[in-house]
């Protein structure tokens, strides 16, 4: 039994390693330059709004500021009293210079409320390429060109994962701890095994594809309209293909709670949308290895220290891990290795949480998802 619980561990330990070593391949620097490109058509770029957040500003300027020839920003806002919209307005008439275009009002064609918002953006989109892009992206110049560059010819869907970057404090730490070398991680590792999933943060389409399968509110057919893609994408015989440099998602600061809301939901959505792909998630991070470990260590004959079991095990599992966030130019500071830890211990709760039915508020919106089907409530 011994033998097999250090194996078990070994296993998991190697699993990680290998997702990494997918990842170091895979991944250009952040900043890196997107590829050069022959042809660059015109494209509309739909954002959906909803409340201020730490940088709307910065994000929004960014937008105006594409090193594209030929695009159209399209902002999204479902209620008319929201507080992004001044600054919206302001954004776009210290730019005219950009094709830009507010429009409000909500049509719910789904039980998510993002979708609902896009829904007007997609059907004015002028554009063959349609690229919908949360509105808390911090765009580079070469945003448009690093997702055209990431199409190949059975491509259905072209994404990036969200770059944790500019943490306030140590739970923003932690968040990023979960968006980059967990989650970006692991998404880059199913990609390579023709496993890619979609992720709502930006996703470039081309738009004759999704009307022919009955047009953005297609993207319905599940919660998550990542879910949706994905589903969609593969039905169609074609791959969801990742950018090779990821967009950064500014932070700033953020509370535990936050933290353990965001997590859960997109939990309970990953495990509602794809449970067979998430009941695995609860083998990530650093505890079940440890614990197995040390379980073989406890029921072993030899004299083996919990001490440096416990070394070994997390030497073996973090080493890689910051070495990739390193290598790749992503957050790094003094606070990474234990915000590492601290959503290693969050995660297997997270885990439970997500299988237990409940609702959450989503700007504004509450959400519920239950075992098997999810809702909208009315406002």
């Amino acid at each position: 039994m011994s033998l097999f619980l250090g194996l078990a561990s070994g296993v998991l330990i190697a699993a990680n390693a290998i997702s990494i070593g997918i990842a170091m391949g895979r991944l250009s620097r952040n900043g890196s330059p997107a590829p050069a490109l022959t042809e660059k058509p015109p494209v509309s770029v739909v954002i959906p709004a909803c409340g201020m957040e730490n940088f709307t500003p910065l994000t929004l300027e960014r937008a105006f500021d594409l090193g594209w020839p030929n695009y159209e920003l399209i902002f999204c806002v479902a209620d008319a009293r929201d507080a992004v919209i001044p600054a919206v307005k302001d954004a776009m008439s210290r730019h005219p210079e950009i094709r830009a275009s507010l429009l409000i009002g909500d049509d719910r064609v789904s039980a998510n409320p993002k979708l609902n918002n896009c829904v007007k953006g997609w059907r004015a989109a002028v554009n063959d390429w349609v690229v919908l892009a949360d509105s808390n992206v911090l765009m580079p110049r070469d945003y448009i060109a690093h997702l055209m560059a990431a199409r190949r010819k059975n491509s259905g869907l072209v994404c990036s994962t969200p770059l944790g970057s500019r943490p306030q404090g140590f739970w923003a730490e932690v968040e990023c701890a979960f968006l980059n070398s967990q989650q970006a991680r692991w998404q880059y590792a199913g990609e390579a095994v023709g496993l890619g999933f979609a992720q709502g943060k930006s996703m470039l389409w081309h738009k004759p594809i999704l009307d022919a399968e009955g047009g953005i509110a297609a993207l319905g057919a599940e919660i998550a309209e990542d879910a949706a893609a994905t589903k969609l994408v593969r039905r169609l015989g074609l791959k969801v293909h990742l950018v090779s440099s990821p967009f950064e998602q500014p932070l700033g600061r953020r509370e535990l709670g936050q933290i353990w809301s965001r997590q859960a939901r997109w939990a309970r959505l990953r495990r509602v949308t794809f449970p067979a792909f998430f009941a695995p998630e609860i083998l990530l991070g650093c505890l079940p290895p440890l614990l197995l470990a040390l379980t073989a260590a406890a029921l072993s004959s030899g004299d083996i220290s919990f001490a440096t079991v416990t070394f070994a095990v997390l030497a073996a599992l973090y080493i890689p891990e910051l070495a990739l966030i390193w290598t790749k130019n992503w957050r790094l500071s003094v606070w990474t290795l234990p915000a590492m830890l601290v959503r290693d211990v969050l995660s297997p709760a997270i885990w439970i949480r997500s299988w237990l039915s409940g609702s959450f508020d989503w700007r504004g919106n509450t959400m519920t998802i239950g075992t098997e089907t999810s809702e909208l409530s009315s406002a």
